[in-house]
């Protein structure tokens, strides 16, 4: 017979310091000198081997495109990916390393859409993020034109537009959205307010991907710290994000 205490044996999760059950991250910012992220090629070549230390097999690094801020082009961002992947083959790194862009939505991304050809990963998906103030008024439109022209849009760390709520988030799900959470968020790290928005996404099972938005070393010390919390882990598997049937292009 067995014991009745084995009956009620709480569910415990392994955790193993990695997010190798994720195995491929889609949000970063790698490409040496050209957004917010790796400041040179020795940063980038850093931080790739972070993220490889904590478990991912595959980075698909996504620098920003906000012709404001950071005017980066196809061909810019494509020219400082071809020196990162030189210099990883020369570190003789097993990383398996694709990019794409992180765009973000305003009201003039519509007239961008008409003319440049986005970059893309695993069949078309495209990040795309808009201001944590308001989306624009036709914010619902660009998603339904986005896939009208054969992109996926996915929509990067919703938990920080506060200006969204739970019928929002549903609404742009109708519309084949997809959405992909900071996993720095679990813990707090943009605050506690992002932090309840995250489990509001997680708790309605609105969470397709999770990304490490990894800019520097500082949050690679962050993304180790949740790698290693069982509890935050098992919120992760909970989810059942489809991070691994993720290709590089």
């Amino acid at each position: 017979m067995f014991p009745v205490f084995s009956l009620f044996r709480k569910k415990t999760t392994p955790v193993d310091g990695t997010f190798s059950m994720l195995a491929t991250d889609m949000h970063s910012h790698l490409v040496p000198g050209i957004d917010d992220g790796a400041k040179d090629l020795q940063n980038s070549l850093d931080l790739i081997k972070r993220l490889s230390q904590l478990g991912f097999k595959r980075i698909i690094t996504t620098p920003h495109v906000r012709p404001e801020y950071f005017p980066n082009t196809r061909e810019t961002i494509l020219s400082g990916f071809e020196t990162l992947k030189a210099a990883l083959s020369a570190n003789r790194s097993e990383i398996e390393l694709g990019v794409a862009a992180e765009y973000f939505v305003d009201f003039e991304f519509m007239e961008y859409l008409e003319k440049e050809k986005l970059l893309t990963f695993s069949g078309g998906k495209v990040l795309i993020e808009t201001s944590t103030i308001a989306a624009p008024p036709n914010f619902q439109d660009i998603i339904f034109q986005l896939r009208l022209s054969g992109y996926q849009p996915v929509l990067a760390h919703p938990e920080r537009y506060l200006h969204m709520d739970l019928k929002t988030f549903q609404k742009l799900k109708e519309l084949g959205c997809q959405f992909q959470v900071n996993l720095m968020s679990l813990a707090g790290h943009y605050g506690s307010k992002v932090k309840k928005h995250a489990d509001l996404l997680i708790q309605n099972q609105l969470v397709d991907y999770f990304g490490t938005d990894c800019h520097n070393t500082q949050h690679t010390q962050v993304l180790a710290e949740i790698a290693n919390d069982a509890k935050l882990v098992r919120k992760i598997l909970d989810c059942q994000p489809q991070n691994s049937d993720l290709g590089l292009t």
